[in-house]
This record gives structure tokens, C-alpha cells and sequence, in this order.
């Protein structure tokens, strides 16, 4: 009988001690993801349409922190400057320095050094011929100097970007350091990542790497799975041995 309850305390002890170890492993990753996420990502609230569909009025954003030699073609950026008002705002990077950006060619797409883009991102309804209506309802054409981006919103026909600015230095391009931050995601309301564009893989530089908000946000999610499974061992712990104890009484 001693025998028997000595290998029953042993259980029990193994089983706390996986079980404190679960609880401790799932803070650590549940803080460490909350903090890295706090370190990398910057919460912004989208102030106009003027990214829509993408993104919309109002909708709240994580955008990483980034060096501005890190922007690349297709990227979703916050970006503040001086000419535009020096308020913080949100639009799409379509062009980088050297770039020759227009619109639109024959099938009514931006063209980025005469190499056609499509953007499946827009909302290209159809125009009065039935064809789609063109990504932007002003023909333009744009050298961006060195050191500088070209940036455009996904509502173009509402949307106050570089094309207002033609007429500036830099024929509407604002400079690298401008940038704060580039949109990965929509938190409010959740709408998930925002993908980067194939469009834009093809051209020289490609397109930016994913940010790790998947890898912290799957570290947090982990923590919480630990942190429940490993406080609720306990009283299911319990309940059992009283089970088996009643059983052995009988």
C-alpha cells in the first residue's frame, strides 16, 4: 500500500512540475511576443479612404518600424513631410529612386519604367466602354530623383498623393527619411495582413520580406495555450486523485 502511495506522489509531483514549467514557458512567450510586437510595430489610425479598399477610414494599423533604405515598390507606408502637411499619412510606394513612373498604357495600367504593373489591389470598376476604368483618371509621368518614393493611394480617384505634387521639386516624390513605418496589418477590425504585391516582384529589388507579426502573434497565441493547460492541470489533477482515492476506499 505504501508502495503504491509513494508511486502516486511521485506522479503528482512530476506532473506539478510539468505543470509549472508550462505555465512559466507560456509567460515567456506570451509577454515576449506582446513586447517584441511593442518594440517592432507602431499603431496607427488611417485618417481618409484614400487607400481604400485596402485600407479604410478609420481602420487601425500596425506599421513596422523601418530604415527608409528598406522601402521597397508595392510597400503600404506612413510617412510624414513637410510639402504634404507634415501629418502623419498612409499611402502605397509605386516607384523608388531612378524610377520613371506614368500612366497609364493602352490597357489603362501604371507603368514603372515602361514595365506594366498590374494592380489587383484597386478597384478598377468598369469604365463607360466596358473596359476597366484606368489606375489613375489623370495621365501622368514622374522621374523620382534618388533617395526619394513615389507614392500613390489605392482610392485614385479621390486620393491627394504624389500626383497633386507634380509640379513640386521631385515632381511629387517625398525622401526616404520621410517614412515611419510600413502597414503589415489591419488590427481594427481584423482584417489580417496586408499581402505584399506580386506586381511588383519582377522589377529590380523585388518586393519587401513579410514583418514577423505572424511569428509573435503565433508566440502569444502558444503562451496562452500553456498558461490555460498548465493552470487547469492542477484541479483536474486533484479531481482525479480524489476519483481514484473513493475508488480504493471502496
Amino acid at each position: 500500500m505504501s508502495g503504491t502511495q509513494r508511486n502516486g506522489d511521485g506522479r503528482g509531483r512530476a506532473g506539478a512540475m510539468v505543470s509549472g514549467l508550462a505555465v512559466a514557458v507560456g509567460c515567456v512567450l506570451f509577454l515576449g511576443g506582446f513586447i517584441w510586437a511593442a518594440v517592432v510595430y507602431k499603431p496607427y489610425t488611417v485618417p481618409t479612404a484614400s487607400m481604400s479598399p485596402t485600407v479604410n477610414a478609420g481602420d487601425r494599423v500596425l506599421a513596422e518600424r523601418i530604415d527608409g533604405a528598406d522601402v521597397r515598390r508595392g510597400d503600404v507606408v506612413v510617412f510624414a513631410d513637410s510639402v504634404w502637411g507634415d501629418t502623419p499619412m498612409v499611402k502605397r510606394v509605386v516607384g523608388i529612386g531612378g524610377d520613371t513612373v506614368a500612366c497609364c498604357d493602352k490597357d489603362g495600367r501604371l507603368t514603372v519604367d515602361g514595365t506594366p504593373v498590374d494592380e489587383p489591389y484597386l478597384n478598377r470598376g468598369p469604365a463607360a466602354a466596358g473596359a476597366p476604368a484606368p489606375a489613375s483618371p489623370q495621365n501622368f509621368s514622374a522621374k523620382v530623383p534618388r533617395g526619394q518614393i513615389f507614392l500613390l493611394g489605392d482610392e485614385r480617384s479621390t486620393s491627394l498623393d504624389s500626383r497633386v505634387h507634380l509640379e513640386d521639386a521631385g515632381q511629387g516624390s517625398v525622401p526616404l527619411s520621410a517614412v515611419q513605418g510600413r502597414v503589415d496589418a489591419v488590427a481594427w477590425p481584423m482584417n489580417g495582413m496586408i499581402a505584399r504585391p506580386e506586381s511588383f516582384a519582377a522589377l529590380p529589388g523585388g518586393v519587401s520580406a513579410d514583418g514577423p507579426l505572424p511569428l509573435q502573434v503565433g508566440a502569444a497565441l502558444v503562451g496562452v495555450v500553456l498558461i490555460l493547460g498548465g493552470a487547469a492541470y492542477g484541479p483536474v489533477a486533484a479531481r482525479s486523485a480524489r476519483r481514484r482515492a473513493a475508488g480504493t476506499a471502496r
